[in-house]
Formats: C-alpha cells, structure tokens, sequence
C-alpha cells in the first residue's frame, strides 16, 4: 500500500503546557486509537491542529513541537485562537454539530464564521500540499474539514481521497436549512470514497446529493463529473481486546474492589457521557427519578452513578446544560436519599483508562440514552468489559450503535416512561439471559474491531479507485484526440451521426429550454461546410421542434429515434406505423399519474409518449416510475410497445423503432473512411451497436456502453468537434 496521510482536527498527540515546558500528551480518542497500527508505520503521516493556539507559541516553541512531532509523523497545523473561535468553536460546533444532530434551534448561522471555517480548511489545504505526492492515500476525518476533499481534487485531481463523518448526517430537510449547504456537499464530493457509521447516513447523504446537486445513484455510486464516487457505511469499532482483557490488569482490579466496597452490593447504573446537549443526560436522570417514585421497593438498592466528561466549556449551552445537570442531580437527591443512601454518584470528570474499564465492570446495567449520537463507543466499550457475561445495556434507538447491537434493551430517549420500565427490567433480568444477550454482542463486536474498521474502509478506497482506473482507461484522452484529428483530416467522406439532448446540448429543468444556443449553431454550421462532411442529428425529440431549432442548417434530421427522417433541406418522411390507437389507451394513464406527481408531465409526440419527472422529487420520481411500468407492463406486451427510461424520463414507443435502424441505413448507404458516433444515454446504445465495427463511438457521461470511448461532458465534446473545424 501507498503512503496513508491522514487529516482531522486534532492530531493523535496533544501539546500541553506544564508550567513552562511544552510536553506532547497521547491522544485517548477512538480515531487515535483506531488508526494506531497505522500511525506506527513508516509510512503514515498524520496532518491536524496540535491544541494550542498560534499566539501561545513563541519560534521556539514551535521549533521544539515540529522536532518532537516530526519524530512521530505528524504535521501541526497552527491556528490562532481567532481561528479557533470562530472555526471550530464557531462553524465546526455552533452550526454543525446542532443541525446535523437536530437541534436546529441551538444552531447559528453566522457569516463570519463560515469565513473562517473556509480559511482553515484550506490551512489545512496548504498543509497537505507539501507532504502530499501524488501516489498517497489520503483519508480525511469529520465535520470539520468538509472542504478539504474538493480543495485536495482541485488541487490534486487523480489523488485517493476517502471522508469519513463521526457524526450523523441529517436528513435532507434538515441539511438545506445550511446557507452553505452546496458548498458543503461539493467539498465532500472531492472523496472518492465517502464513509458513515450507518446506512441511514447513507441514505440522507444520497438523497441529498440527488436533490440539491441531481446526481443519480446506484448501489451507492454516484457519478460526479467524470468521477465515480463510492458512498458506504463503515461502523466503527473499538479496540475489542484492550477492553475485553482489561479486567485481568491487577490494577484495574484494585479498582473494581474499592468501587464494590463502597456501593455496598447495590445494584449500579452507569450513565457515562461528554456534557453535550446531544446526550440527553436530563432525560435520563428524569426517567430514573421516575424509576425511583414508581419503585419505592429499590429504594436503598440501587445507585445511579453519572460521570459527565467537561465538554466545550465557555460556551452558553454547554454551561447552562451543566446548571441544569447540577440542579436535577441534587433535585432527585433530595427528594429520594435517606440516611446512609444517595441515589445518584455525580462526577464532573474524565476518568483514566483503569477506573472507567472498572465502573464498566462493576456495573449491572450501562444506561446510553443519547437523542441523537452518530455512533457512540461507550456502549461498545461496556459489552467488551462485561467479561463474564454480566450486565445490561440500555440503548437509545437514536444511537449508530443500535444497529449492531440489537440484544440490547432498545428504548425511545424522550420517552421517559419507557427508559424508567427498562431500568426496572434490566435490574430484574436473569442472570442466563443477561450472558446471552451479551455473548451474542461480544461475538460480533470481537470480529468487527477498530482495526478492521480502518482496513475495511481502505481496502474499499483502493477498490473504487481501480475501478476508477477501469472506467478511465475507456476515457476519451489526447492520444485518442489526435488520431481523431488525423482520421478526419485524411478522409475524403465523412459521416458524423450526433445525439442532440445530454451530447450537443445541456439537459434543461424544461425540455424546451435546451434549445441550441449561438456557440452551438456556429459549431454545427462550420461542421457541415466542407463538402466532404455528412452531419445527422439522431435526436428523440419531435420533428417540429427540430426543424424549427436546426432546419435552417445543412444537416440530416432524425426525429422521435428513427419514426422521422429528413435528409438536408428535404421533406420529412415518416418511417413508423400510425400511433393514435395505443396512445388513447395509455395517455388517460399517464396523466392520471402526472396530475398526483408534483413537477411532471406528459409530452406527445406523433409516436411516443413521454412522461417527464426532471423537476419532481427523485424519491417521489423513483416510486411513480415503477407505478408506471407496473400500471403498463400488460397493456405495452400485448400492443408490441416497450416503456424506456432516460435522464429524467420515461418513454413509451414502438420497440421496433430506435436510433439503431437508421443507423445501419446511413452505414450502408457507402463506404464511409471515417465515422463518429456520440450519444449518452439508453437510445444511443442502439447507435453505437449498428456502428460497434467503427473506430470512434463516444459516450457522453460515462457508465456501463458499447461505445469505444467516453467523454466527461457536454462542454467537452463541443471542445472535440470544434478541434476538427479547426482541421478543415
């Protein structure tokens, strides 16, 4: 494998400040220790901010840091505390983190912000470019370098490039309430491989980058220019035997004694989170103040212990969210303790390695109540250090984890009631069902590690890039370029057969508004000056409309894909049965479907029926398209009919009329030295199989075609044509 260069916010290693002496910290996040095997390689450089604002650094400071950091593979990125405000403070965790965990209200959509959250992604940008070659495998991680994947295809366009987002990705409705929202989605379209914890993820980054960019996907694939991209769910693990062997460490142990002497054989509850909003620590302790009335029978027998990780502090949620923690935990307290008894042990605290794996093993039930959470690792953490098998978890439904983790007690995080039921039936579970249930998550979390995790995730970036690589290979190049010059400077006859819609013009919201604009008509008309030159126009629009777009020209017109034809300023002839019996039967049909369907319609021509959805929601489109086909599977059979979908269209039409028959006419009509053929969508297969003996077939767009090459786009077609003209 290549380089692996790694990008996030935080580098694996913090710099902290002990009195005057800079010293570099470990990282105990899941990313640093995911990714550790890798970061030990000598080949692995990792690229992010070192902790400490730019202004707190004297030259010899930073001298000391890049020393201490060079020896361990890391590249600092300096930010000033400006930046750090109003970044990563700011955009990166005031308008973010809220929207993409749905608290739209807690959300602020600041200018300034954003500006800066631009600035340091390309920092971060610069950073990369002098340590990047172009055979390095790049992955770059979470909300607070959205930017970067498209600032690094820019600057780098044949580079791997993988994204992974931490967080959840919200729903479309949500994501378009963020001004900057295209901006945000062509930033991570620059990854050729786009990761989340869950298929849910997924589905709202898909449905995003259909409705606010019109990229189509399969099986997860997106076609972005020329690129294909792969978007896929990759649930991060943990490190399963560093929890799993943890009770064994004689330290440890010392721990989990002194913890059970001092709850005095209680039954404990371990609520373990950041101090986040997100968390939905107050609905927890509510539920179990609920627990606590509706069972007065454990009263004395159970304690709830709550270690709230500082998080953010300074800034106004996070500090009036730990007022109100303070006030309910001594809220329930005083309404529940007795004398010898407090019902909760709150902690405002990070907990070493040894004490927290301790309070996970003393612990008869974790309670993971998140109202929303992307993964959440701590659910994970406490199934592995439940050695022997004892211990339940309750888990919020809203948490990524809940889908790997099914034997867990699944509940609603705002539903108090249901969260205080759980409690009781885990303190009252069975002790056998307790050690299957865990058993079952062990077994799964033990195979599915951190480790395996990052190796999924790379081995899938490789994989999408070879068959990038693939698609390339059949890609319309500047060797080809020139040989297409040279075939069409020498030959005496020339045949040029062009698809109109998606290959000589852009696709438009409104058929009619793909109308050739005045660089296409010059180019049209140079192409059809020299004598030696037949141009045929193979369209599926009607006949009317391109006579009155391009009638006026020295070309050959084919219309509705091969139902019309009329050769350069001579009539039109129609090459097709009469149309009007079927299409009575089936345009009430359409129309029916049209008038539920916000955004389409139905065109007719003289022998087919189309059904246009270009501007209805693509989800809506995708159920009303099978409607449609179902609606007339029976009816097309029997009349010999087929229904064929295209960009944002179905077509209904005679199966024995398509652009290939008129193809094979002008084929044989004389020797032709030299043919190009160019279409991008269904219809023009049917080109490029009639003239598959031919040396230039061109597919505008790419994807599976039985043409040669294959172009990118519109705009870079017209740049070949115009190259022959050039050539006259």
């Amino acid at each position: 494998m290549n380089r692996l260069i790694i990008l996030s916010n935080r580098l694996p290693v913090n710099v902290v400040r002990d009195k005057d002496q800079l010293h570099l910290q470990p990282s105990v996040g899941g990313l640093a220790t995911g990714l550790a095997s890798y970061r030990k390689s000598s080949d692995c450089i990792w690229i992010g901010w070192p902790g400490v604002p730019r202004e707190g650094l004297s030259t010899a400071d930073r001298k000391g840091i890049q020393s201490q950091l060079q020896e361990l593979k890391c590249v600092p990125v300096h930010l000033s505390a400006s930046d750090v405000c109003d970044y990563y403070e700011g955009f990166s965790n005031k308008t973010l983190w809220p929207l993409f965990h749905y608290f739209q209200l807690f959300t602020i959509y600041e200018q300034s912000y954003w500006q800066a959250y631009c600035r340091v992604n390309q920092l971060f940008l610069d950073a990369a470019s002098k340590v990047v070659r172009p055979d390095d495998t790049v992955w770059i991680h979470d909300y607070q370098l959205m930017l970067l994947p498209g600032l690094l295809r820019e600057k780098f366009p044949d580079l791997s490039i993988g994204f992974f987002l931490h967080i959840p990705f919200p729903s479309f409705e949500v994501f378009r309430l963020l001004p900057w929202r295209r901006q945000i989605l062509d930033g991570l379209l620059g990854a050729d491989l786009i990761g989340f914890h869950t298929y849910d993820y997924v589905r709202h980054f898909l449905s995003s980058a259909s409705r606010l960019a019109g990229l189509d996907h399969t099986t997860g694939q997106i076609q972005f220019g020329a690129r294909q991209i792969q978007v896929d769910a990759f649930p991060m693990g943990i490190d399963y035997p560093k929890y799993a062997r943890a009770v064994q460490s004689p330290r440890v142990n010392r721990f989990v004694r002194s913890f059970r002497a001092k709850t005095h054989r209680r039954k404990v509850i371990l609520s373990v989170d950041r101090l986040d909003y997100t968390k939905g620590i107050l609905q927890r302790l509510e539920a179990y103040d609920l627990f606590l009335t509706e069972n007065p029978k454990y009263a004395r027998k159970v304690v709830m212990i709550v270690l709230a990780v500082p998080s953010r502090t300074g800034v106004e949620h996070y500090e009036k969210l730990r007022n109100r923690v303070d006030q309910l935990v001594g809220r329930i307290n005083g309404r529940h303790a007795t004398f010898g008894w407090v019902p909760i042990w709150y902690m405002y605290r990070a907990l070493s390695f040894e004490r927290l794996t301790a309070l996970y093993a003393v612990s008869d039930v974790a309670l993971i109540t998140p109202l929303r959470d992307g993964m959440n690792l701590i659910a994970k953490e406490y199934i592995a250090a439940s050695s022997d098998g004892k211990g339940v978890l309750i888990l919020s439904e809203m948490a990524g984890a809940a889908s790997e983790l099914p034997e867990a007690l699944m509940v609603n995080a705002n539903d108090k009631q249901a969260i205080a039921a759980a409690i009781r039936e885990a303190i009252e579970m069975p002790e056998a069902e307790q050690e299957r249930r865990n058993r079952l998550m062990q077994n799964r979390l033990s195979r599915y590690t951190v480790r395996r995790w990052a190796r999924d995730f790379l081995d899938s970036l490789e994989a999408i890039k070879e068959k990038q690589k693939t698609i390339r290979s059949h890609k319309f190049n500047p060797r080809i370029q020139r040989m297409l010059a040279e075939r069409y400077r020498t030959a005496e006859q020339r045949l040029l057969l062009l698809d109109y819609d998606g290959t000589l013009a852009p696709f438009a919201s409104r058929p009619e508004q793909a109308r050739p604009d005045a660089e296409l008509l010059s180019l049209l008309t140079q192409l059809t000056r020299p004598r030696a030159n037949t141009v045929v126009i193979i369209s599926g629009r009607d006949r009317q409309t391109l006579e009155q777009w391009l009638g006026k020209l020295k070309l050959s017109l084919v219309a509705e894909h091969g139902a019309w034809h009329r050769d350069k300023y001579g009539e039109w002839i129609c090459n097709a049965p009469p149309a009007m019996a079927w299409k009575k039967k089936i345009r009430p049909i359409l129309n029916i479907f049209s008038d539920r369907t916000p955004g389409s319609s139905v065109e007719e021509k003289d022998f087919s029926l189309v059904w246009h959805f270009r501007r209805t929601d693509p989800a809506l489109a995708q159920v009303r398209s099978q409607e449609i086909k179902d609606a007339l599977r029976n009816m097309t059979a029997n009349l010999g009919l087929g229904v064929f979908e295209g960009s944002k269209i179905l077509e209904i039409k005679n199966l024995a009329i398509h652009k290939g028959t008129v193809t094979t006419k002008w084929l044989a009509s004389r020797n032709w030295p030299f043919v190009l053929a160019a279409g991008d969508d269904y219809t023009d297969e049917d080109i490029f199989h009639a003239a598959q003996t031919r040396l230039f077939t061109i597919k505008i767009g790419t994807g599976p075609t039985r043409a040669r090459f294959t172009i990118e786009s519109v705009s870079r077609f017209r740049s070949v044509l115009k190259s022959l003209t050039l050539t006259h």
